[in-house]
């Protein structure tokens, strides 16, 4: 039949495949809606638990902090059992967390419920970008990258949008009930995806022997790809601007503007969504740009990290009311470009059956550097100066970031002639 027939590239029927995408991609949204819905309903649960700034950004950092600890040790049993199964059951996990949050009665049991959703999403970053890299063609990894990442943002513009309504309107704990449900549908439906079969992890020698790897060479997969480092890094430095972005804008708006909850919640939503755009665009120019130049896949990043600090110095520093939104809007569509070539990176310079293992590294350190630090960071100093004072630190973040990509560029070419070409098979 003409659905089954797999072309060039691909280990099964562009149909089955696109099936297991969207499901990855649905997985993902459900993810960052259950992740952020608590960033739009800071106020409503400052007043019931009576805690401060800092606190509320504790309740975004408990996720990261689980994240951090344990993504490493799932991405090698993603690697070495099973992807699909893996992110199945941490979809289950992370989705339950969520209605559980609705049942806490204080600070403390809601900190320790969020950080029983990062439990669930430790690995599943690592296990859907190996997935991906393994279905599709490498010629078009940064534009599926680029198509799957663009869920991080619509889920997150979803999870502040509907945080903001159902709280202002139901109460706030009716929000982590009502967005837990889908998630879990859609997780169900993974467990009968079809996994590609795990890679050895093998390579041949000076002498063209093939030799199982020991620890040690395995370690030497990371530290031999200063291109690969310096991304990881890069990641860190641009991923704690748009996890303040997430976290702190919707609180910008409200301070700075006087509006109320729901409105600052929605302009701060819209802003981020518009990474729906830049994500997949960046993934689609990466892709065509690599046809004449290797190193566009870290240069793209360092080009678009640099802009979106214009646009964010232009937004806070130099700008207001509806001039200063467009410059806003403008950075929200290019800060999140970066994410797919970035991410493709990660894939390319490394071993086939460790590539779960590096995404993971990557959300180690853009975790622990930046998503956990970052929320807490930010609300300290709204808690010592003000909301400005605290945001006028993003745009440097920015800067640095462009700078370790553009380091990493150089290196680029080099790191992918050291990786073994490694054929997979279907499941």
């Amino acid at each position: 039949m003409k659905n089954k027939i797999i072309p060039p590239g691909y280990l099964y029927s562009k149909g089955y495949t696109n099936y297991v995408f969207v499901l990855l991609f649905l997985l993902y949204m459900f993810d960052y809606i259950d992740r952020m819905v608590v960033t739009s309903m800071f106020v409503h649960i400052e007043e019931a638990f009576n805690i401060t700034h800092t606190q509320s950004g504790l309740l975004v950092s408990a996720v990261y902090w689980s994240i951090v600890l344990l993504t490493f040790p799932v991405s090698i049993l993603v690697d070495r059992w099973n992807r699909t199964k893996t992110i199945g059951i941490m979809a289950v996990i992370w989705s339950i967390a969520t209605a559980l949050c609705a049942l806490t009665g204080n600070f403390v049991q809601l900190v320790m419920t969020r950080a029983l959703i990062g439990i669930g999403e430790a690995g599943y970053a690592p296990g859907g970008s190996a997935v991906i890299s393994g279905l599709y063609p490498e010629n078009k990894r940064s534009k599926m990258m680029g198509l799957w990442n663009a869920s991080i943002p619509l889920g997150t513009a979803i999870g502040v949008l509907l945080g903001g309504i159902i709280a202002t309107r139901l109460g706030w704990k009716h929000a982590f009930g009502m967005v837990a449900l889908p998630g879990l549908i859609v997780a169900i439906l993974f467990f009968f995806v079809k996994d590609y079969k795990t890679v050895s992890l093998s390579f041949k020698d000076k002498n063209n022997v093939v030799t199982k790897m020991k620890s040690k060479d395995k370690f030497g997969q990371f530290i031999s790809r200063p291109s690969l480092i310096l991304t990881y890094f890069g990641f860190a430095a641009v991923v704690f601007v748009t996890t303040s972005l997430i976290t702190w804008l919707s609180t910008y708006f409200h301070v700075t503007r006087d509006l109320p909850v729901e409105k600052a919640g929605s302009m701060a939503s819209v802003v981020m969504v518009l990474a729906i755009v830049g994500a997949p665009l960046g993934g689609i120019i990466t892709d065509r740009w690599r046809l004449s130049n290797l190193r566009a896949r870290l240069l793209f990043p360092a080009l678009t990290s640099l802009l979106s600090a214009l646009f964010l110095m232009i937004a806070l520093w130099l700008t207001s009311g509806t001039l200063q939104y467009v410059f806003f809007l403008l950075m929200g569509v290019s800060v999140t470009a970066f994410v797919p070539a970035a991410a493709a990176v990660t894939q390319d310079v490394i071993h086939a059956g460790m590539r779960a293992m590096s995404y993971a590294v990557a959300v180690v350190i853009q975790n622990l550097l930046g998503a956990s630090t970052a929320p807490l960071a930010i609300g300290r100093l709204y808690d010592l100066y003000d909301i400005k004072t605290a945001m006028n630190l993003l745009p440097f973040m920015l800067i640095l970031g462009a700078i370790l990509f553009y380091t990493g560029s150089r290196f680029y070419v080099k790191d992918l002639e050291k990786t073994e070409r490694i054929n997979l098979e279907a499941e």
